[in-house]
């Protein structure tokens, strides 16, 4: 940051005079080359997600195909996406309070070296047949995920606030990236994995390894000076900085943090719980595997693809219109499933408003995040942001089952509304400042 671009002494980083938020910020100083350093963080932590997107790409989809066999039973299959969100949410806090301590270089590093480590374990369970060790593999493997998600907050430690949406949301779309080509490696894989003699449906798990080894090289050479470290070191040495807090404490006593992570965590599982249905109501109504996969792309495309513009809107219209822009699409989504599930090309349109929305309601919120907090404080808040979008996808996903059961798709797009109104109704209450309307 350059002298011009310091927040101002005692006020929240964007926050008009006269209001300090919830908690007084301590003025900044200079940071050689800010802009610049920006720029070269943000290329990083895309370089970084695209690997780690790989990584997490070319093995996921198939954990549940190894569990299934491993298991003896196709009823564990599920068990692969549960364990992977278990150890993303397990890792959120510990990664965050390593960056607090050690700067975002350290933690995302480690948490991408964890990843890799998990990848190492789930060969070696399928190599001796042993499912529970699948299991930690798998588990280990979310560590990936916690990583990817804590990039986004990384991009936001040196961004200005007129910019922290843009810049967050760059690194949220390049996860498209890695998305995209992962499950693409599962044929090379194969033909790698037999090479090496490795057993069946592992090899895409030595693509893994490689790219989190990868990832952690580029995060730990890259990211020097380290954004977080020199955001905190730009505070003016002579005044006297508070302790870091916890992100239980911060939660307990800023009530805008609890908005901003509550409307991520909602509208996440809002998103998982319709979506991970929806190949299941698919072929329940005939749909081929073509239509279910292109479905299912459509949706991601709206998830990943345009969360640049969304960013560019959260800086410009404002963090509370852009959250209640996701929640109408959201919202859209819903209703169409809850009275159109019968129509295909309807459940399709579902589904792409329904990854637009969860898009412009995490990029919105997720820079709403980072701004809650001051800076020391910033890992503590966005660790728990993370534990709870996890928290959030798995409770989600567990429960979208039993309600598919009882009520059928349409019950559960209906249903799924109480999640969207409350984020509209917390939304409509929120006290406007430029800290959250920046114009």
């Amino acid at each position: 940051m350059n002298a011009e671009e310091r927040p101002e002494s005692g006020k929240l980083d964007g926050a008009p005079p006269g209001h300090a938020g919830p908690a007084q910020f301590i003025p900044a100083r200079p940071v050689p080359e800010g802009r610049s350093l920006q720029r070269r963080v943000v290329t990083v932590l895309v370089g970084g997600q695209i690997l780690g997107g790989i990584g997490m790409g070319a093995t996921l989809s198939l954990g549940s195909l190894l569990a299934a066999q491993l298991s003896g039973s196709n009823a564990w299959s599920g068990m692969a996406a549960t364990m992977s969100t278990l150890g993303a949410a397990l890792a959120a806090v510990p990664l965050a309070r390593l960056a607090q301590a050690r700067g975002r270089r350290v933690s995302l590093s480690t948490g991408a070296l964890i990843a890799g480590a998990g990848a190492v374990v789930a060969i070696t369970s399928t190599a001796v047949a042993v499912f529970p060790l699948l299991l930690l593999g798998l588990m280990l493997l979310g560590a990936g995920s916690a990583v990817n998600l804590q990039a986004r907050f990384a991009a936001t430690d040196l961004s200005l606030p007129g910019s922290r949406g843009r810049d967050l949301s760059i690194v949220v779309w390049s996860t498209t990236i890695g998305a995209v080509l992962g499950p693409n490696l599962f044929g090379p894989g194969e033909v790698v994995g037999a090479a090496l003699g490795l057993p069946p449906l592992t090899g895409a798990f030595a693509f893994s390894v490689a790219a989190q080894l990868a990832t952690a090289v580029v995060y730990a050479t890259g990211l020097r000076p380290d954004p977080l470290l020199t955001a905190m070191a730009s505070r003016v040495p002579d005044l006297e900085v508070p302790q870091p807090k916890s992100g239980i404490r911060i939660l307990r006593s800023n009530s805008r943090a609890r908005y901003a992570v509550a409307a991520v965590a909602l509208s996440h599982a809002t998103m998982v719980a319709l979506m991970s249905m929806t190949p299941v109501h698919l072929r329940d109504h005939g749909a081929s595997l073509t239509v279910v996969g292109l479905t299912i792309s459509l949706h991601i495309a709206g998830m990943y693809g345009l969360s640049p513009v969304f960013g560019w809107m959260a800086d410009k219209a404002g963090r509370l219109r852009t959250i209640l822009l996701g929640q109408a699409m959201l919202l859209s989504s819903l209703v169409l499933a809850g009275f159109a599930s019968e129509s295909g090309p309807a459940v399709t349109a579902s589904l792409i408003l329904l990854g637009l929305g969860w898009s412009a309601s995490v990029v919105a919120g997720s820079a709403l995040v980072a701004e809650s907090a001051q800076v020391q404080d910033r890992p503590a808040i966005q660790g728990v942001s993370d534990l709870s979008m996890n928290a959030a996808a798995a409770t989600g996903g567990a429960l979208a089952g039993p309600v598919l059961a009882v009520v059928g798709y349409s019950g559960l797009g209906l249903i799924s509304i109480a999640l969207v109104a409350t984020v509209i109704t917390w939304t409509a209450l929120q006290p406007r400042s430029r800290a959250t309307e920046l114009n």
